[in-house]
């Protein structure tokens, strides 16, 4: 049995260094006991772990993880971290598992120890010492120190929050396990101490003027706001002192707010009413709005988005074509299905009797998304917010276009059309109703550009082109 004792200050470096002797003896978790500050009284002393300086490769995410877990006050936090990076070495891809109870649990302890720390952020109160200089008039920095008591051991992780913050003062945070003293520029971190006796300053009276006049008794929710300023911290904050005051006068103050309000809207308020009764007369858009705008929006193009590129197609096609979005070519062009999966599709259209030169083609989603690797562009998927925001402009296609038949072409296209893109696989080839018309689902041919062995690619690129014979068969029967 091996016993480890982690510091209470420099717990996340003695951490490391005790996992990596521990994984390099390839000790198993059950052979471990692992202790914070102090050893915990037992009839048999355990060995160290022998050491190791050999470096361990772990993901970016399990680091992440456990320099925030390692600061909760669950005695189980060490141990439940070994056993997670032991199960990492043969699963990879453990942490995007949230439904594994041992990853959901230590999600849960990261998500309480961020809290804690939002908590020490806003609820620290610092209350001036006044320090005397050598002739005896005021120190050149002045000096402050707080008390403060945090569910979780988050004094050491959250203390360079308040070294930039506060970087023009000495100050003191105390709390009943460390204590972070910020001198002369310089953090350092000693241990927990009682409660200091601190004096009180004008500032506290500051806090509760400003407390008093932020508070609003017409909207008094006590649940919420002991919720986001528990009970707990009270005792630590000078303005809450005033709380019960507030409460108990709440209901009448907001009765004399009712009463002093005025009893007659101002004149400007009759004109507001009139213009908004008015009936609204809104000019019908035309395509030639539309590539205005669209031209507008490109003047400010997103951080990591490509220039936003409308369809192509004549006014009146019968039959419009939805894609996901603009690859690097389309992007750099500035016109729809043009690159490989662009190819690949007109071949497949003119192998199914239908005239791109006839057809409106367009994306769901109108921009290029992308990350760069060097000087590559490398293709990112659209998300939720990506659909959203390019529905306004697929929108005003289909209304000026009015086709018979929209063609739906793989998920991003499905969930923009039909408001899902669930089982894109097995709703190819079907018509569905929706309030854009009837679409006609199938996949994208960059899906089929994504196969790699030759034979099944073969038969993908037939069941497309049987996919879009099947739509030019029932765009012929809407048109009987």
């Amino acid at each position: 049995m091996y016993q480890v004792t982690l510091p209470r200050i420099g717990t996340a470096t003695a951490w490391r260094d005790a996992v990596r002797a521990a994984l390099a003896a390839q000790v198993p978790p059950e052979r471990i006991a692992w202790h914070h500050g102090t050893a915990a009284d037992s009839l048999f002393e355990g060995a160290p772990l022998p050491p190791c300086d050999r470096p361990v490769k772990v993901s970016r995410a399990f680091v992440e993880l456990a320099d925030t877990v390692i600061w909760h006050a669950d005695p189980e936090r060490f141990s439940r971290l070994y056993i997670l990076l032991r199960r990492l070495r043969t699963q990879p891809g453990l942490l995007s598992d949230r439904a594994d109870p041992q990853v959901a649990k230590l999600r849960q302890m990261e998500k309480a120890v961020r809290r804690c720390q939002h908590k020490m952020k806003a609820f620290v109160r610092f209350r001036d010492l006044r320090p005397v200089g050598p002739d005896g008039g005021p120190a050149p920095r002045r000096s402050f120190a707080a008390w403060f008591e945090p569910t979780h051991y988050t004094l050491e992780p959250t203390a360079p929050f308040f070294a930039r913050r506060f970087a023009d003062m000495d100050w003191v945070i105390a709390t009943p396990d460390a204590t972070a003293v910020f001198e002369n520029g310089t953090l350092s971190f000693r241990e927990g101490a009682p409660r200091p006796d601190l004096p009180e300053d004008a500032a506290e009276e500051l806090w509760g003027t400003y407390f008093r006049n932020i508070f609003n008794p017409a909207r008094v929710k006590v649940r919420a706001m002991t919720s986001e300023m528990p009970r707990k911290y009270w005792k630590n904050m000078p303005e809450t002192r005033h709380i019960p005051e507030l409460l108990a006068t709440a209901e009448a103050r907001t009765r004399e707010m009712a009463e002093a309000a005025p009893t007659l809207a101002p004149a400007r308020a009759a004109r507001v009413r009139d213009r908004l009764a008015a009936p609204r007369v809104e000019a019908r858009m035309t395509w030639d709005d539309l590539a205005t705008r669209a031209a507008e929006e490109n003047r400010e193009t997103p951080e990591g988005y490509g220039r936003l590129v409308l369809g192509e197609g004549p006014p009146d096609a019968r039959l419009m074509v939805v894609g996901e979005q603009p690859g690097d070519v389309e992007d750099r062009e500035g016109r729809p299905f043009v690159g490989p999966a662009g190819q690949l599709f007109d071949r497949c259209l003119a192998q199914a009797g239908i005239d791109r030169g006839e057809t409106y083609v367009t994306n769901a989603v109108k921009r290029f998304k992308f990350t760069v690797k060097g000087k590559r562009r490398i293709h990112q998927s659209p998300d939720r917010a990506d659909i959203e925001h390019a529905r306004w402009w697929i929108t005003r296609e289909i209304e000026l276009l009015k086709p018979a038949l929209v063609l739906g072409l793989g998920g991003t296209a499905a969930e923009t059309l039909t408001g899902t893109r669930a089982g894109i696989l097995k709703r190819r080839g079907t018509v569905e109703d929706t309030r854009y018309g009837p679409v006609f689902l199938t996949v994208h041919p960059s899906f089929i550009l994504r196969v790699r062995e030759a034979d099944r690619k073969v038969e993908e690129e037939r069941r497309f082109v049987a996919d879009l014979e099947a739509a030019r068969t029932r765009l012929d029967q809407l048109a009987a």
